[in-house]
């Protein structure tokens, strides 16, 4: 008898997979050539004015022109940034509901005890489109004119220097987190609700120290209402050059930026995020954009969905490491 897997069922199967591949990779272009085939609604889960709304009104107008179809902003705010996120983790992975994020989106696996999606398998990641430096600020009052005089005073006085952050966990209030973590300080945080009221707090002696955006407190810098000592990113940032990075300033390995990027519900065709993280791409590299950003502290990044996808899941687990260390209790 012969076997029943012969020489011809051998080539046969090892086939098979090609062939499979070769289905799936047709749908997912006859997918891309359809879409969009109707409005596309982006999800913003804060609220109207903040700097993922106008990185996502940006997108929508600009994305929107070069697919030849509406992108409609959605605004829903509510349980820090959780309901609207849930929103598109549960819709169809078709392109036509995506989400526009922020560095919060990474913070939250580390503040809940139980979210209501994974952030890493139901989305799939398009692109980051902007980084948001933070600027280290001080009262006038405060004796210190760098970094390490910083560091000096909140080591001599634990305990003592109260640290304004725009509310709980946010990307303010977890640089301040970060630095002490990475320098052995403790500081007390405050929390407003929101960067102005921060800002405020600091411009009346109310808080001593901010990690605070750079669009939010430039003009009180140049206008001498508080002292600037160093930024938080990697390295220096082009809306504000003259000053320092954190890690610069003696702070090995520190830092820290908040972000904006786009994902869309997991599931959705390659050939789809291909194309939207293409388009996002050439919006990040234009030089009138660019230029507007930057008057906001924005500096535009145009990430792969590889490289967005790499962000995500080192961020998540840098902050569970920081909260931890904190001594943040997850709700």
């Amino acid at each position: 008898m012969k076997p029943m897997w012969g020489r011809r069922h051998l080539i046969a199967g090892a086939a098979l997979p090609m062939a499979l591949a070769a289905a799936f990779a047709w749908v997912d272009s006859a997918a891309a050539q359809a879409y969009p085939s109707r409005p596309i609604r982006l999800i913003v889960p804060q609220s109207p004015g903040g700097s993922t709304d106008v990185i996502a009104r940006l997108l929508s107008q600009r994305i929107g022109e070069a697919l030849g179809q509406t992108i409609v902003v959605d605004n829903r705010p509510g349980a820090g940034s959780l309901i609207g996120s849930e929103l598109v983790a549960r819709a169809a992975p078709d392109g036509h509901t995506l989400l526009a994020v922020a560095a919060s989106y990474t913070i939250n696996p580390a503040l809940h005890k139980k979210l209501p999606f994974d952030p890493v398998r139901d989305f799939s990641p398009i692109s980051q489109i902007v980084t948001l430096p933070h600027i280290v600020i001080v009262h006038p009052s405060v004796p210190v004119k760098s970094v390490q005089e910083l560091i000096a005073l909140a080591k001599a006085k634990p305990g003592e220097i109260n640290v304004a952050a725009s509310g709980v966990a946010t990307s303010t209030h977890m640089a301040a987190e970060l630095f002490m973590y990475m320098t052995g300080t403790k500081m007390v945080p405050v929390q407003y609700k929101g960067g102005s009221p921060s800002i405020t707090a600091m411009i009346s002696g109310q808080c001593h120290l901010n990690f605070a955006a750079i669009s939010t407190a430039i003009p009180h810098v140049r206008a001498g209402r508080v002292r600037a000592l160093a930024v938080s990113s990697a390295k220096r940032s082009a809306a504000a050059p003259e000053y320092p990075t954190v890690a610069e300033s003696g702070v090995s390995g520190y830092a820290h930026s908040s972000w904006v990027g786009i994902l869309a519900p997991a599931g959705t065709p390659r050939a789809i995020i291909r194309r939207l993280g293409a388009e996002a791409v050439k919006i990040t590299r234009n030089d009138q954009v660019k230029a507007l950003l930057l008057r906001d502290g924005m500096e535009t990044v145009g990430s792969t969905p590889a490289e967005y996808t790499s962000l995500i899941k080192s961020e998540i687990a840098r902050w569970q490491e920081v909260v931890k260390a904190a001594g943040i209790k997850p709700r």
